[in-house]
C-alpha cells in the first residue's frame, strides 16, 4: 500500500477509492469505500493490517500508556458477583476471581456454602473470547441450557449441561441469535428460535430474517425439532418465547423492528392441537408479558401511558372494555416490573435514577423500597412461591453490589460487597439539568474529584447515546475510576431518543426528528464549557453503536467544539445500514433511504456523507472489531478512510483501532476491554494534554 503523510510525522495507508454512485430519488450519492464492505476480501484484510500497524505504532509512542494500563488491570482485579436466580431447589451465580477473561458460572442448594464450578467459559477458547450468553434451568434442577458465542459475535450455541454430572449431552444447537430459552414445565423440552443457515461465509453479515420457533427435546438432534412457529409472509418478525410458571401457556412475545411496540399470541399447551391465539394485534404499543394468574395475563404497557403502567387481561373475556389497570401511570417512568412472590415489584426512574415500589396483584402500594443511595438497580427475578430474591445495586462512585430482597418485609440484606483498591468517597457525583436548543430540559450526571476547580482547564469526558429507548443511568466503571484518578471530569447526558421519561422522551429522538438528539449532545457540550468545568481543546465526547453515530455526527456538525472523539462501532453509514445483518430492524428509531423524505433527514446528518475535505475535525480514534455482526465493522471502515481523506493536512490524529476475535461489546473478554480502555485513555492523555495521568 502506498501512503500519504499527515501532520505529526503520523502517516496513513492511502485507501483505493473506486468509482461507485448510487441514485436516490434523483440525487447522486457516491461511495468510493465500498470495497470495504466485503470483510472477507484479502484487500480489506491488508487494509485492517496496515490501518492497525499505524494506530498501534503511534499509541505505543505514549510514555504514559504502560502505566493506564497497568492501573486499569490492578483496579479490575477484584472479586464480582453476579445476581443469583433460584430453580430447582438451588441456587445460580456467575463470580469473576478479578481479571479473568469470562465469569464462571457455580450451582449451590445454599448460599451459605461455596458453590460448585458448573460452567468456566475461559476453558473453552485459548484467548478467553467465548461468552455466557443464556442459562435456563428445568423445572425440576435436573437440565441446563447454556448459550455461548465466540468471538463476540451475536450467534449463540445451544447446549444441555446435566447439572449433577456437569456433562454435556451430545446435542449443539445452531444458528441461534437475539433468543433464550424457555423449558416445559414437565422438563420434556424447551422452546427457543432460530434462523436459517446463512450462505457460506456470510454468517457476520447476512441481513437476519426469517426467525422461526421450535421446540428441543434432550438428547435428540437439532433437525430433529419441532417447528411451533414462523411467518414467510413476515421476515422480519422476531420471536421471545415465554411458558408461564403454571405450565398451562406458551406466551409468544412478537416484535418487527428494534421498537418496543409488540404483539402477544398465546397457546394452551394443556390442549394438544391448540394453535396459537393473537391476542395483542396491530404492533400498537410495547406490551411486557409478565406473568399470569389463571386466565388473568399482567401486562407492563405504555398504551395510553406514555411511562408505562401495568394492566391485567382476563383471556376469556379478551375485549378491551374488559381490560383492568392495575398500576396507573405515574410522574415517573416505570421502567421494569416483576412479578413473583404474590407481589409486583416496580422499578421506576426519577430523572434517570433507580425507585422501587412494591404493590400486591390488584394496584394497591405496600412500600416504598428504600435503595442505598443514588443509582441503579436491576436482577430481580423469581416465582409466586418465592420468599426472597436477589437484585444488583450500582453507583458512579461505588461497585455493583448484591443485595437479597426478602419479599414480605421489603428488607434488603447485602449478599455480595466488593473490596476494591479504590476510594470512591473522593468522588462527587452530581445531576444536572441545561437547555437544549429547542428549550428542552435535559438532564446530565456530572463526576469528578471532590474539590475540582471551574476554571475551565479540566480534561472532560461527555459520553451519551440516545436512542432505541435505552436509559442510561448510574452505573460504576472500572474505567472511568481511572479516567477520574487522573483528573478527568465524567459527564453522562440523557438525551432525547433513550428511555428516561417514556415513550415520548423516545419518540422525541427518531427518525425526522433525529437532529433532536445531536442538538441535545451539543448543548451538553456547551453548558459544559460555560460552567467552567472544561474548554473544547480539553473536551472529548466519546459513544458506541448508536451512540458512535452521535459522536460522529456531532464532531462533524461542531467539529471546533471538541478536542478529541472516542466513535465505537458507529452506525456511520446512513444510506446502507439496513442492508446488513440485523441493521434492517433500526428503521424504526432512524428511517430508511428508501423513503423521500427520510433519505434527506439521513443525507443530511450522516457521518460518513458530511465530511468535508480540508476541514479541522478533532483527534478521532475509532473503534471497532472484525466480529461485529451487529453494527459491521464497514461502517467504522468506510468512516475512517473518507476522514483521513478529508482531515486538514495540520489537523490532529484520525486513526482506528481494529480489535481481533471480538464483536459489538458482548461477551468481549476482559483482557481486551482492559487493553482497549488503555489505548483509548491514553490516545487522550496525548491529544488533549493531560498532565495527571499516572
Amino acid at each position: 500500500m502506498q501512503s500519504i503523510a499527515v501532520a505529526q510525522s503520523l502517516t496513513y495507508p492511502e485507501t483505493k477509492k473506486q468509482s461507485v454512485e448510487d441514485d436516490y430519488f434523483g440525487t447522486k450519492v457516491q461511495d468510493p469505500y465500498r470495497w470495504l464492505e466485503d470483510d472477507n476480501s484479502a484487500e480489506t484484510k491488508a487494509w485492517v493490517e496496515a490501518q492497525n500497524k499505524v494506530t498501534f505504532g503511534w499509541l505505543e509512542q505514549i510514555p504514559q500508556r504502560e502505566k493506564i494500563r497497568n492501573r486499569i488491570q490492578e483496579l479490575f482485579n477484584f472479586e464480582r458477583f453476579g445476581v443469583p436466580f433460584k430453580k430447582g431447589g438451588q441456587y445460580f451465580y456467575t463470580r469473576n476471581t478479578g481479571l479473568q477473561n469470562q465469569s464462571v458460572l457455580y450451582v449451590t442448594p445454599s448460599l451459605d456454602q461455596e458453590g460448585r464450578e458448573l460452567l468456566d467459559p475461559n476453558k473453552l477458547s485459548e484467548d478467553g473470547t467465548v461468552s455466557l450468553t443464556e442459562t435456563s434451568v428445568s423445572e425440576d434442577g435436573k437440565l441446563m441450557v447454556v448459550g455461548t458465542s465466540s468471538a463476540g459475535s451475536d450467534w449463540q450455541e445451544f447446549r444441555i449441561k446435566d447439572i449433577a454430572t456437569g456433562k454435556d449431552l451430545p446435542e449443539v444447537l445452531q444458528w441461534i441469535k437475539f433468543s433464550g430459552a424457555s423449558w416445559k414445565r414437565d422438563g420434556s423440552g424447551f422452546f427457543y428460535c432460530r434462523y436459517p443457515k446463512p450462505e457460506g461465509g456470510a454468517a457476520l453479515t447476512e441481513r437476519n430474517e426469517n426467525q422461526s420457533v421450535w421446540f428441543h427435546v434432550p438428547g435428540k438432534k437439532q433437525d430433529e425439532d419441532q417447528l411451533i412457529y414462523a411467518r414467510t409472509d413476515k421476515p422480519g418478525w422476531s420471536y421471545s418465547p415465554y411458558v408461564t410458571e403454571d405450565g398451562r401457556y406458551l406466551i409468544l412475545s412478537v416484535n418487527k423492528d428494534t421498537s418496543p411496540k409488540s404483539q402477544v399470541f398465546y397457546k394452551d399447551l394443556t390442549q394438544e392441537r391448540s394453535g396459537f391465539v393473537e391476542l395483542l394485534k396491530g404492533f400498537d404499543a410495547a406490551y411486557n408479558f409478565l406473568e399470569n394468574k389463571g386466565t388473568v395475563f399482567y401486562f407492563h404497557t405504555d398504551l395510553d401511558a406514555p411511562r408505562y403502567r401495568v394492566i391485567a387481561i382476563d383471556v376469556t373475556k379478551p375485549e378491551k372494555k374488559q381490560w383492568r389497570e392495575i398500576i396507573p401511570q405515574s410522574e415517573h417512568k416505570l421502567e421494569g416490573v416483576a412479578m413473583f412472590g404474590g407481589q409486583l415489584i416496580g422499578e421506576y426512574l426519577q430523572d434517570a435514577k433507580s425507585a422501587m415500589r412494591t404493590f400486591d396483584l390488584e394496584g394497591k402500594l405496600i412500600r416504598e423500597v428504600a435503595l442505598p443511595g443514588i443509582g441503579s438497580i436491576g436482577g430481580f427475578s423469581g416465582e409466586n412461591a418465592d420468599s426472597e430474591s436477589f437484585y444488583a445495586f450500582s453507583s458512579f462512585t461505588a461497585p455493583t453490589t448484591i443485595f437479597r430482597y426478602d419479599v414480605p418485609t421489603g428488607v434488603s440484606t447485602i449478599w455480595r460487597q466488593p473490596k476494591l483498591n479504590y476510594d470512591g468517597t473522593q468522588l462527587e457525583a452530581k445531576q444536572v439539568f441545561y437547555q437544549s436548543k429547542d428549550g428542552t430540559r435535559v438532564p446530565m450526571f456530572i463526576i469528578h474529584k471532590k474539590g475540582l476547580k471551574l476554571d475551565g482547564s479540566n480534561p472532560c469526558l461527555l459520553y451519551g447515546y440516545g436512542g432505541f429507548d435505552i436509559s442510561l443511568t448510574p452505573g460504576f466503571s472500572v474505567s472511568r475510576a481511572v479516567w477520574m484518578e487522573m483528573g478527568g471530569v465524567f459527564a453522562m447526558a440523557n438525551l432525547r431518543g433513550g428511555g428516561e421519561y417514556g415513550s415520548e422522551w423516545h419518540e422525541a429522538g427518531i427518525k425526522l426528528r433525529k437532529q433532536n438528539v445531536f442538538d441535545d449532545f451539543i448543548a451538553a457540550a456547551e453548558w459544559l464549557i460555560k460552567e467552567g468545568y472544561t474548554q473544547p481543546s480539553k473536551l472529548a465526547i466519546q459513544g458506541g453503536s448508536n451512540g458512535g453515530l452521535l459522536v460522529g455526527a456531532c464532531m462533524i456538525q461542531r467539529p471546533e467544539l471538541f478536542g478529541a472523539a472516542l466513535p465505537g462501532v458507529g452506525v456511520m453509514d446512513m444510506l446502507r445500514f439496513h442492508k446488513f445483518t440485523i441493521g434492517w430492524a433500526w428503521k424504526s428509531d432512524y428511517g430508511s433511504s428508501e423513503k423521500p423524505d427520510e433519505f434527506k433527514a439521513l443525507l443530511k446528518y450522516s457521518p460518513l456523507h458530511n465530511l468535508k475535505e480540508g476541514t479541522r475535525y478533532p483527534a478521532t480514534l475509532i473503534t471497532t472489531a472484525d466480529h461485529d455482526d451487529r453494527v459491521v465493522p464497514a461502517h467504522s471502515f468506510k468512516f475512517a478512510a473518507r476522514l483521513q481523506e478529508c482531515q486538514a493536512k495540520d489537523g490532529p490524529p484520525v486513526m482506528i483501532r481494529i480489535e481481533t476475535s471480538a464483536g459489538h461489546g458482548g461477551g468481549t473478554a476482559l483482557s481486551k476491554v482492559i487493553e482497549e480502555t488503555a489505548d483509548e485513555w491514553a490516545f487522550l492523555v496525548k491529544v488533549l494534554g493531560v498532565e495527571r495521568a499516572r
